[in-house]
């Protein structure tokens, strides 16, 4: 079993440096893909796959590994640098993002990816598919647990509350949401598209247990997994409050990088600014 657990915060924020290289790497190497949203969850994805998650790269398909469900699948990049950089797969291999050759689409792909827990693209749905997967683990008896990444534009979709009340009913303790706060979608701020403010006061109406943090804090997001863990017959939702396109100055909080790609120009003026991070 090859396990990897990063204690030491300097070393997961030189982790976050890599796994925000590897997002801008895919981004520019076919032109295209979403960068705003991926460097938004840089942070939290590295703590849960260098700290928090009980995985091994070297048994994916390991029976009692914890689960991850990228709810928002358009912001793949960064599930791929973390699942490269935690050796599923070549990190050379980034830069075969959304080559039409390439096992590594636009959105994450369960059954060709190493890693990838379950595919995602068709926003509202992750939250379903975790449930189900907590539910079995209640049921087998296991003790792995299931985290998913939720959009704040993305909870605008219906099936997301229909699937947090059963979240509820079921008493998922083993369910964790996680909510990328970064306040931005394709078309604008989430007050102007689809308000879904206030989110906490809203999970917490569906009986969630609520934790908010700066999601990108390292010791705050490894605090909030702490928590969750030791929450007893109710789900999870941490609300992390984050910004789009983070660690690259002329992306972070313009709605125009939600799903654009950089120029070479840009390239290397993003790879240099994260590096300096």
């Amino acid at each position: 079993m090859s396990v990897i657990k990063i204690e030491d915060n300097k070393k997961l924020e030189e982790m976050t440096k890599k796994v925000r290289l590897g997002i801008i790497e895919a981004v520019y190497s076919n032109q295209s893909g979403h960068p705003g949203g991926s460097l938004s969850i840089a942070d939290i994805m590295t703590v849960l796959y260098f700290n928090e998650m009980n995985i091994d790269n070297e048994n994916p398909k390991w029976e009692d590994r914890d689960r991850l469900v990228l709810s928002k699948g358009h912001c793949s990049p960064a599930l791929y640098s973390a699942l490269a950089n935690r050796g599923y797969f070549p990190v050379e291999d980034l830069k075969t993002f959304r080559n039409i050759n390439s096992y590594l689409q636009g959105h994450p792909d369960m059954k060709h990816i190493p890693g990838v827990d379950m595919t995602t693209g068709s926003l509202g749905q992750g939250l379903s598919a975790a449930n189900g997967m907590a539910i079995s683990a209640k049921l087998d008896n296991k003790n792995y647990r299931v985290y998913c990444i939720l959009g704040d534009g993305e909870i605008e979709e219906g099936q997301i509350w229909e699937a947090a009340m059963a979240s509820n009913k079921y008493k998922l303790d083993n369910l964790c949401v996680i909510v990328d706060n970064n306040n931005l979608q394709i078309d604008g701020t989430i007050e102007e598209v689809m308000n879904s403010n206030p989110i906490d006061e809203k999970f917490k109406s569906f009986g969630f247990q609520i934790i908010k943090i700066d999601g990108h804090d390292i010791e705050e997001i490894k605090k909030a997994f702490e928590v969750a863990r030791n929450i007893k017959d109710k789900p999870t939702c941490i609300i992390a409050k984050t910004i789009k396109g983070k660690g690259v100055s002329f992306m972070e909080n313009q709605v125009g990088w939600h799903g654009k790609a950089p120029n070479k120009e840009q390239y290397e003026e993003a790879k240099k600014e994260i590096l300096q991070l």
